[in-house]
């Protein structure tokens, strides 16, 4: 009786009820809190976005509609998925939980006797539900909540422009317009493209407002969403195999454009390991922040350049940190890389945070010479030195490190992306490079000795000079 009531009260109960197989995990909790908001009219546009395989499904497209009818069985659901097939198969399934006996022990409300059919069946209270393919019509029917599944079926669909113009046609000509006063829409979906109906419907001017619960596989501390099924190490495996595109979109949620507007795709230059180290000058640059945990990312970067002027991202740091964090972080990088230079944006995190970072290098012998640069104009300015080496040159990226696709995203979808700090710590490098030289291959080799990157040189004219190299 308790599991009964519990179960009328709770969509994770009423699923562990209803499916004795089912094992909840936290982030199906969160889920379901942003249903249950639904079903008792406190939030009325609902986006959840999560990796494939991840329990999305079972909760929200089979589950939720009969909890939902359990608890308002006069009221009218629309179901939609990318094609009337898996649609008529959701609106079995939960037909067929409607009218299981663990159903029946827990909620009133009945399948009507004359309205049985998988894709459009009524409760006997006058409630109704109706599955649809994306696309499809389905007018002369009213839904209290308009519930979209995946709108998009794989990579050729979502990278079609037609195709995504059909389903914003469809979203805003016929679904939406079903929309009973007060209704609500749940739109549950891996995300697949910049462009997609989520991102139509985030970046529209003005109208609907959404509640947004963003699940990617992988946290910024590498903490994997559902560790019981996928863990740290599995989930590397998906993404090596993927490749950089699929798994930023698909299990981070960070789908970025096949091109690039302001970087474009074809700058980056993979490699599996980078020149010896012996042959680079090697500079570095940082975008600071000071808030930690849901704060802005502070992020380190180091660039080597070869002989030929060819640059290597050599390391990438980032993370939401507090700055005793990241300044260890700092000088463990100087210490790793032995850096000629290292940039940094004048301001003020700089003036607060800099004597910390003086006394860690000091502590620490983490030596390099830290170059300020002043903030001037906007982020696309800024970034310009790197953008134009990158255009000449390319930007040799190691793409098997953990952190490359969420790079990769971020540079793709610079300057409309949620975030820019990676860029704006790679376009304070461009900016230190600018006061550099190439170096001359003429001289001394590098002494084993001599991290700094300076070698002796002898010019013609026996002036005892230094060459930067």
């Amino acid at each position: 009786m308790l599991k009964r009531k519990d179960a009328a009260e709770s969509l994770i109960a009423f699923t562990e009820y209803t499916n004795d197989a089912y094992v909840s995990a936290a982030h199906h909790k969160r889920i379901a809190d942003k249903l249950e908001a639904v079903e008792r009219g406190e939030s009325d546009r609902v986006a959840i976005f999560m990796p494939p395989r991840h329990g999305k499904s079972e909760l929200a497209s089979r589950r939720f509609p009969a909890w939902y009818l359990g608890r308002n069985p006069k009221r009218q659901i629309i179901a939609a998925s990318y094609n009337s097939d898996l649609a008529s198969d959701f609106g079995r399934e939960v037909r067929n939980i409607v009218a299981s006996r663990e159903y029946a022990a827990v909620f009133d409300t009945r399948l009507r006797e004359d309205s049985r059919a998988a894709e459009r069946w009524n409760t006997d209270q006058g409630g109704a539900y109706v599955a649809a393919g994306v696309g499809t019509a389905v007018t002369g029917r009213g839904a209290h909540v308009l519930l979209i599944d995946d709108p998009f079926k794989d990579r050729e669909e979502a990278d079609s422009e037609l195709r995504r113009q059909r389903v914003w046609d469809w979203y805003t000509s016929t679904a939406y317009t079903r929309l009973m006063p007060g209704g609500a829409v749940v739109l549950i979906q891996t995300r697949w493209h910049e462009d997609d109906l989520a991102g139509r419907l985030l970046n529209a001017q003005g109208g609907d407002k959404w509640d947004v619960l963003d699940l990617p596989a992988l946290d910024e501390a590498r903490n994997a969403l559902w560790p019981e099924w996928y863990n740290e190490k599995s989930l590397e495996r998906i993404r090596a195999a993927i490749g950089p595109r699929d798994w930023s979109a698909l299990y981070q949620q960070r789908p970025a454009p096949e091109e690039g507007d302001y970087f474009k795709v074809d700058w980056l230059k993979p490699y599996d390991k980078a020149p010896d180290l012996k042959t680079l000058r090697v500079y570095g640059g940082s975008d600071y922040a000071v808030t930690a945990d849901g704060g802005d990312f502070t992020c380190h970067a180091v660039v080597g350049l070869d002989p030929e002027g060819r640059m290597y991202l050599l390391d990438l740091w980032r993370k939401q940190a507090a700055s005793d964090e990241w300044v260890e972080a700092f000088c463990d990088l100087v210490k790793q890389w032995h850096p000629i230079g290292w940039a940094e944006e004048q301001g003020q995190i700089r003036s607060g945070v800099g004597p910390l970072i003086d006394l860690r290098q000091r502590e620490r012998g983490a030596y390099v010479y830290r170059e300020p640069f002043p903030t001037r104009g906007d982020k696309g300015v800024r970034a310009q030195p790197i953008r134009g080496r990158m255009a000449q040159e390319g930007l040799y990226v190691p793409h098997q490190a953990s952190w490359y696709p969420a790079f990769r995203s971020e540079l793709l979808s610079f300057p409309a992306g949620k975030h820019d700090d990676q860029v704006d710590a790679l376009g304070l490098v461009g900016q230190l490079l600018d006061k550099m030289t190439n170096g001359e291959k003429r001289g001394v080799p590098n002494a084993p000795d001599n991290p700094s990157g300076y070698r002796a040189s002898q010019p013609e004219n026996n002036d005892n000079d230094w060459v930067a190299y």
